[in-house]
């Protein structure tokens, strides 16, 4: 057995309704499932003694995003920051990043700093240069990216 492609990332969020929002303003696509979910077997597979959630699914081009709520039992929140162990960052590339920038803040969404073009000496390989990003979070803390490489960066 071989791994060949993700099939989906879940994010655990606080409240669906906001992270509906801001996934939409993100991606320019609708939810394609939502749903409740009430199962102690479910709850079991993942360590818990019940999961009752509500969810919705965005579906990329080859990658579902998974908004998950739980509301029983009811999570502590994380401190996802870039440089603490465990945490992670979904990247999403992108064909137009100046079009993305541009829409997540008329949207009113923040990012963590300025975009940034990667320079001389700073990534390798080589084909990095000029690749551009932009860090932000979702509304519960989670860490984002976009991502324009330049042309032959395969990443």
């Amino acid at each position: 057995m071989h791994l060949t492609q993700a099939a989906h990332v879940g994010i655990s969020v606080s409240d669906l309704d906001a992270s509906i929002a801001f996934y939409q303003a993100l991606t320019g696509r609708e939810p394609v499932a939502q749903g409740t979910m009430n199962s102690v077997p479910f709850g079991g597979s993942q360590g818990l003694p019940n999961a009752e959630l509500r969810y919705a699914t965005i579906n990329l081009d080859g990658l579902g995003i998974d908004l998950i709520q739980f509301q029983d039992p009811v999570g502590e929140r994380t401190n996802g920051k870039a440089n603490r162990p465990g945490s992670m960052h979904l990247c999403f590339r992108v064909d137009d990043f100046d079009a993305v920038y541009r829409r997540m803040k008329k949207a009113g969404y923040d990012f963590l700093g300025d975009d940034y073009t990667f320079l001389a000496g700073e990534v390798t390989p080589e084909q990095a240069l000029g690749t551009k990003v932009a860090y932000f979070n979702d509304p519960d803390g989670t860490n984002l990216e976009i991502i324009q490489p330049q042309e032959g960066f395969a990443r």
